[in-house]
């Protein structure tokens, strides 16, 4: 079939999430050493906080990470400090610590031109930004849906109404390519939206779930399914 969208996710797709994890590493014993913290228990201290932010949510409303972030430097060091006293130290640990998925940067490129191709995330707009210009892909993307800007996150049918209205195409016609089974597949697929399991919770369904309609191990084997011949 010849699709005219392809929808991306960005964790766990166009990043790599190990080294988000090295990365926000690096920020933590910064900040630790300066405020003469252990590592390890900041730390702890951060992932406790960052969770709590994120899993106590309602729903599929959307929260800033930005905000976990500031609530996270807080419980660790004891007391509110002023964003210009942390943000440029995380911006650099994060900087040069991310990695992208190779493979996708390729497909990305490869389908330049051929697709609309947007992006689909859950992630705060300045930090999808940051990283899209990062990983040398931002200028190849048509349009970027984050859930700040749709105040929802995945699978809330407005995160993907929201990309389909800026595609200009209808469901059918566009993949989402998602690691995130309840987020991205289903989300997606109640959409009217075909899917693509790469990797995480999304390749784990079962071969005949309804919700996956492909599944890869190369995201460069996306350019096949769009149907393009580019060479």
């Amino acid at each position: 079939m010849n699709y005219e969208a392809v929808f991306w996710d960005i964790g766990g797709v166009i990043l790599d999430l190990g080294s988000v994890r090295a990365g926000h590493r690096a920020f933590v014993g910064t900040l630790a050493d300066e405020h003469e913290l252990d590592r390890e228990e900041a730390l702890a201290t951060w992932r406790d906080e960052l969770g709590s932010h994120f899993s106590t949510r309602e729903g599929t409303e959307f929260r800033s990470a930005r905000v976990g972030y500031e609530h996270a430097v807080t419980a660790m060091v004891g007391h509110e400090l002023p964003e210009e006293e942390w943000l440029p130290a995380f911006r650099r640990a994060t900087r040069e610590n991310l990695e992208p998925v190779a493979g996708t940067v390729a497909a990305i490129r490869r389908l330049e031109t051929h697709v609309h191709q947007g992006i689909v995330s859950d992630i705060d707009t300045w930090e999808g930004e940051a990283l899209l210009s990062q990983f040398g892909v931002a200028d190849r993307l048509d349009a970027v849906t984050t859930s700040e800007e749709v105040d929802r996150t995945k699978p809330d049918p407005a995160m993907f109404e929201t990309a389909l209205e800026k595609a200009g195409v209808e469901p059918a016609a566009a993949l989402m390519v998602g690691d995130r089974y309840e987020n991205d597949m289903q989300g997606a697929a109640r959409a009217g939206i075909d899917t693509v399991a790469f990797g995480g919770s999304a390749s784990e369904a079962t071969p005949d779930d309804p919700a996956v309609t492909y599944r890869v191990d190369d995201p460069l084997e996306i350019v096949d399914l769009v149907g393009i011949d580019d060479g």
